[in-house]
């Protein structure tokens, strides 16, 4: 199978005890399905999930299964290790892991390739690699990334490098065949779109959700005037939503559009300055991006 389209990397909710709000974010998960994306992502980094101990990591991985298993919908989880990914077995339905290339370590590309085909031989389905190297450390060559797309197992990658630079034109003008390229750079991903990106993993489309979707939707229809236009309001929207830490104006936002029940996050993440907030809820309602929203909620 082939991840193409906008998936959404969900946030996990919390309640006024503190407790994983399991009920929030199984509406979340029904609302932007239902706002059209291709599929979720469950324990990605933006789930804050190295604050969720493990029997809130398997709730949170039961709910949005249950959801994408009612709706037909392809389920991503974030997977880091081999007995990670070795766990997926027990839960069906699920379509990738999504493997971050291993932080702070700094392993060199041959290391990189090494722990990519241990992650492979152990996981039950495909492996999306999370290249971000401006967290990680880590950077990664065009060719290198060709040498990881021969891995059998490897079924993409969420390609989050910060900017547009030669190794992306490279990349994205000969992709390896079969392998995704889903930006991972809210504010680049109309650009990424344009040059020929297959998809995005959008946190800011928990807020522009339908927005997002038509903004792949027309960059595959060919036309370049609506989605320029469409990727400005929404390249702003990321802006402010990833001024402060994620998922933390996300989260904010959320809650002021009642979509969750507090807008908490777990530490190291404090909560945004109230201005950015505004900001974000601002951009969140102007033109068309409010309007697509609100027609993929109803």
């Amino acid at each position: 199978m082939m991840l193409t389209g906008v998936y959404v990397p969900l946030i996990t909710p919390f309640d006024d005890t503190g407790a994983v709000a399991l009920d929030a974010l199984e509406e979340l998960t029904h609302q932007v399905l239902r706002a059209g994306v291709a599929g979720v992502v469950a324990l990605g980094t933006t789930a804050e999930p190295a604050s969720l101990d493990a029997r809130e990591r398997r709730a949170v991985l039961d709910v949005v299964a249950g959801v994408c298993r009612e709706r037909d919908a392809a389920l991503v989880v974030g997977a880091d290790t081999v007995q990670a990914v070795a766990a997926l077995p027990s839960h069906p339905g699920v379509v990738a892991a999504l493997s971050l290339v291993p932080p702070f370590l700094r392993p060199g590309e041959a290391g990189v390739l090494a722990h990519f085909a241990a992650l492979t031989a152990a996981s039950p389905v495909p492996v999306l690699v999370y290249h971000v190297p401006y967290r990680t450390g880590q950077q990664l060559s065009t060719g290198a990334i060709r040498r990881l797309a021969e891995l059998p197992g490897i079924a993409g990658i969420k390609y989050t490098v910060g900017g547009i630079d030669g190794g992306t034109v490279e990349l994205l003008a000969d992709p390896p065949p079969g392998f995704a390229v889903l930006g991972g750079d809210d504010t680049l991903i109309s650009p990424l779109l344009a040059l020929g990106a297959h998809g995005g993993i959008v946190a800011s489309a928990h807020v522009g959700t339908a927005a997002f979707v038509e903004l792949a939707r027309v960059w595959r229809a060919g036309d370049a005037v609506r989605a320029r236009s469409l990727g400005h309001q929404l390249g702003a929207l990321s802006s402010a939503l990833f001024a402060e830490p994620n998922p933390t104006v996300i989260k904010a936002v959320l809650h002021a559009q009642r979509r969750i029940p507090t807008p908490a996050v777990r530490l190291p993440l404090v909560p945004p300055d109230p201005e950015t907030v505004r900001t974000a809820i601002r951009l969140a309602q102007d033109d068309e991006c409010w309007t697509l929203s609100l027609q993929g909620l109803a």
